[in-house]
Formats: structure tokens, sequence, C-alpha cells
């Protein structure tokens, strides 16, 4: 089963890109961030039309999450545990039944810019909150994916200039450390596991040439939980598309399972 990650940043302005990968790529289940459109407004028919069983949590303008998967889709649920009162659309998960039930579980985490401040503070307490529902997720020895877009370049290695990043939200110190808890916790990155090593990124900005400079960073990440590792056979990430027409700022990021 191959399952990807991919912030399209934006359904309206990226859907003929996204369809394009798919039919190239054919995910088994691609997890979806950025879709800035309420549910009825996203245009689930060009989805399911491919084969798609299509699940979204939107929200007007801004975030929002899907899961397209060409299994059925189970026990459907939006909102990250841990906060009532949090109405931002970051995190959806769902139960894709194929030869053995995988828990995919696609988020959207807070970029937390500027910081210090009130969104750097809610990025921390989100990843808290991400924090006590993996362990939830790890103890029920399940084969668990936990992907999507994290806002996190979680070493040096993982942006071309990490200099000009250390006092940003994505790589300072308090973000790198939550983020290395969730690894703490049993939590395998995949991509790291297959592809040690600097020059790898996911993202890449629109600004000064970025992508042709190979400026980039590396911030939409897989955790496995130990059921899902053992069936991990690759991971890669689908640099290329970025150089297409009307890309996303943000490339897919898959892993292959023996499932």
């Amino acid at each position: 089963m191959k399952i990807a990650t991919f912030n399209i940043n934006g359904i309206k302005a990226r859907h003929a890109a996204l369809c394009a990968w798919l039919d190239e790529a054919q995910p088994d289940v691609a997890l979806l961030q950025e879709i800035k459109s309420v549910d009825e407004g996203f245009p689930r028919e060009l989805f399911e039309e491919r084969g798609y069983n299509v699940e979204t949590h939107g929200q007007k303008g801004f975030n929002g999450v899907a899961i397209l998967s060409k299994f059925p889709l189970e026990d459907v649920s939006r909102g990250l545990p841990g906060d009532d009162s949090d109405e931002q659309a970051r995190w959806i998960e769902a139960s894709v039944v194929g030869k053995r039930a995988i828990r995919v579980c696609g988020l959207y985490l807070p970029n937390g810019n500027p910081a210090p401040g009130p969104k750097y503070d809610y990025k921390l307490a989100w990843m808290d909150r991400l924090e006590t529902y993996a362990k939830a997720l790890i103890s029920s020895e399940e084969v668990v994916v936990i992907a999507g877009d994290y806002n996190i370049i979680p070493q040096a290695e993982d942006a071309a200039r990490p200099e000009v990043w250390r006092q940003d939200a994505l790589h300072r110190l308090d973000s790198r450390e939550k983020f290395r808890r969730l690894l703490n916790l049993g939590l395998t990155e995949a991509f790291r596991a297959r592809h040690p090593g600097a020059g790898h990124y996911s993202f890449w900005d629109y600004q000064a040439g970025a992508y042709d400079k190979n400026d980039g960073i590396r911030i939409d990440h897989l955790l496995l939980t130990p059921q899902a590792v053992d069936l991990l056979e690759d991971a890669q990430i689908d640099h290329e598309i970025r150089g297409r027409e009307k890309p996303s700022d943000h490339v897919p990021v898959w892993v292959q399972l023996d499932a």
C-alpha cells in the first residue's frame, strides 16, 4: 500500500496539478493538507471518478485536511483530541481497510510564526496534544501512520541554510524538542529511516528562485508505529513535481508498506 502526504496549498488553485500527480503516482492513500475549502466546496467528484473514497475536514479560506483512499474508509474522526474549543481544521483520521486495517492520521501542524508569541504558544500546545494522542495510538498496537505537514525542520541537515531558520518557529529548539519527544515514544520517521543525510527537501518557497537553487527545507513527515515500521518497504519524496506548472510550494512524500 502506497500512502502519501501532500500539502496542496489550495484545492481550487491546485486541483489540476493534484490530479496529474495522482494519475502518475497512483497512491493508494493520499493525505492532503491546506485544502483551503469548506467540505461542500471540495471537488470530490474529481477524485471519486479516479476510484478514491473521499473524506474532508474543511475550513473556509485556510487550513483544511482530507483523505483520498482507493480502499474503504471506516471510523472516520475529525479534530485532534484534547481541546474541544479548537476550531481549526488540522486533523483527520480513518481506518483504511485493505488486506489489513491501517489507521491513517493526516495532520496540518500549526506554523507558529511569529515566534515567540500566541501563535507559537498554540503550536507548542498542539504538539503536546499530539504527543498525548500518539501515546494512545501506540498503545493500541495497531498499524498507524501519522502523516502530514508538521511545520518542523527536525535537524540542521533538513534545511539548505539552517542558519536562516534558527529563530523561526519551524526550527526553534522548543519545536524540535517536541518533535523528538514524538520519536522517543517509539515512532519512526519513515523517510529518515530509509535516507540518512542532507539534501532532501519537501518545501521550497515561491520567492527568490528557491527551487532552482534547491534552497529547501524538509517539513513533511510520515511517522510510523512499530507495527507499521515492520511493513516499511520504501519512502521517497516526489521532488520533481515542484518544477511543474502552478505547483504547490510542497511536494508529496510517501511510503510503501507491505500491506
